[in-house]
């Protein structure tokens, strides 16, 4: 059974990248190894490689283990939390104009 493969957008790929390149440097901010931050988080080695590169292939669940192990859970709570465009759809639905009231025959 093979996996199937996530094809993502340039600029998607390029946001993965850069999360990963964060949660790198945060690891070795923090002095933590490779495999001390694997281990603590309870993956292998190369899910965390695959988490530093970005790759879009590895879990959220992954993704949020090594931020908690890195103390930056937080972070992922602000995402979507400033959802500007989705209030202004929101908005608009609300804006409802009156009708004229129906005639009667």
């Amino acid at each position: 059974m093979s996996k199937k493969k996530i094809i993502l957008l340039p600029k998607s790929e390029k946001i993965l990248s850069q999360l990963g390149a964060n949660i790198r440097l945060a690891r070795l901010r923090r002095k933590l190894s490779a495999e001390q931050l694997s281990e603590r988080a309870h993956i292998g080695r190369s899910t965390l490689w695959k988490i530093e590169e970005g790759k879009a292939s590895v879990s959220m669940g992954n993704y949020l283990q090594v931020l908690l192990v890195l103390g930056l859970e937080k972070d992922l709570l602000n995402v979507a939390d400033d959802d500007v465009l989705g209030r202004k759809i929101q908005d608009i639905d609300l804006v409802v104009k009156e009708r004229a009231p129906k005639k009667h025959k």
